[in-house]
C-alpha cells in the first residue's frame, strides 16, 4: 500500500474550509472531478458519519462512507467500492488554524488491484492521485479567497 500526502494552507477561517473540503459537490471545481454527490446523508449533518459520497474522476469511480467527522478539525473516509478496484487503508483530512490560515493535510493509503499492482500504484496511482488533490484544493483556495472586487468587470 502506497500512502499519499498533499498539504496546502488556505488564507480562509478554518470553518469555512472545513465545510468546503466536506461537501463533496465541490470537487467538482475541479477539472479532474466530473461528477460528485451525496449518496445518503450522514449523522447529524449531511457529510457526518455514515454518509456515503460518490465521485466519478477522470482516473476512476469511487463510493466512499465518511467514518469519523469532527468539525473543523478533520473527517475520515473509507473507500468502500472503487473502479479501477483498489484496496484503501485510510482517507482523512485534517484542518489546522496557523498565521497565514488553514493547514490542510489530505491523506490516503491505498494500492491499485491489478497485476504488479503496487508497482503500478506507486509510479503511476500516487502521483495522479496526488495531482487531484491538489487541483481540488486549488479550487477550495480559488473558491474561499476570491475578493469581490477581483471579480467585477471595469
Amino acid at each position: 500500500m502506497e500512502t499519499v500526502t498533499v498539504r496546502r494552507v488556505i488564507a480562509a477561517p478554518i470553518a469555512e474550509v472545513f465545510d468546503w473540503c466536506a461537501t463533496t459537490t465541490n470537487y467538482t471545481r475541479s477539472p479532474f472531478v466530473l461528477r460528485a454527490r451525496l449518496a445518503r446523508p450522514g449523522a447529524g449533518a449531511p457529510y457526518g458519519v455514515g454518509a456515503v459520497r460518490l465521485h466519478t474522476w477522470l482516473i476512476g469511480w469511487f463510493r466512499e462512507g465518511i467514518t469519523a467527522y469532527n468539525p473543523p478539525h478533520d473527517f475520515d473516509y473509507a473507500v468502500e467500492r472503487s473502479f479501477p478496484p483498489a484496496r484503501h487503508g485510510l482517507g482523512r483530512m485534517t484542518f489546522t488554524e496557523v498565521a497565514e490560515g488553514t493547514l490542510v493535510v489530505w491523506t490516503t493509503t491505498c494500492q491499485v488491484r491489478l497485476p504488479f499492482g503496487a508497482a503500478i500504484t506507486r509510479m503511476l496511482a500516487k502521483p495522479v492521485i496526488a495531482h487531484v488533490f491538489g487541483k481540488i484544493l486549488d479550487a477550495a483556495d480559488t473558491a474561499l479567497t476570491a475578493h469581490p472586487e477581483q471579480a467585477a468587470t471595469p
